[in-house]
């Protein structure tokens, strides 16, 4: 299976991913992993997206998945030609992101980090998943369980 894990910075991707390892047989890639797969990256991401591609085609939880964990919404035009992906997006009150993004950065959140996270918020607003989890209350191992359990059930599209 092929889950896309996407939505602003400090939403819980990567969390949720590190959690869904203990469920599940599944590699994680993030933003442009993918470069180290070539010397270019339009060759590194026509490799990424015929490997995307080759697992989103397996329904079996047994056998490895991949997770892609983006935060910028520029990627999301690249996967629309893969099809069978579980799409998760991620969100949750802008607060408390930007108190997980101060802890990441020692307490400090500079003006512009935190416009930033205002302006990814925005531009994640309108986008549709399979799935929308907000992660303002929910700790990761639920948020992992929460998505195995919806891949179980294969009610995506």
């Amino acid at each position: 299976m092929l889950f896309i894990f996407m939505g602003a910075s400090c939403t819980g991707k990567s969390s949720a991913a590190d959690e869904l390892k203990e469920l599940m047989d599944v590699q994680v890639y993030t933003g442009k992993d993918y470069l180290r797969m070539a010397k270019n990256e339009n060759e590194a991401w026509k490799i990424f997206s015929e490997k995307l591609n080759e697992t989103s085609s397996s329904k079996d939880l047994s056998c490895q998945s991949i997770i892609y964990v983006i935060s910028e919404k520029n990627i999301l035009p690249k996967l629309q030609s893969i099809n069978d992906k579980i799409t998760i997006k991620f969100t949750a009150d802008s607060e408390i992101i930007k108190s997980r993004f101060a802890a990441r950065m020692k307490g400090n959140l500079p003006s512009l980090v935190e416009k930033m996270i205002e302006r990814q918020l925005t531009e994640w607003e309108n986008i549709n998943a399979n799935l929308c989890i907000d992660t303002t209350s929910k700790e990761p191992r639920e948020l992992a369980k929460r998505i195995f359990e919806f891949a179980k059930g294969d009610s995506h599209d």
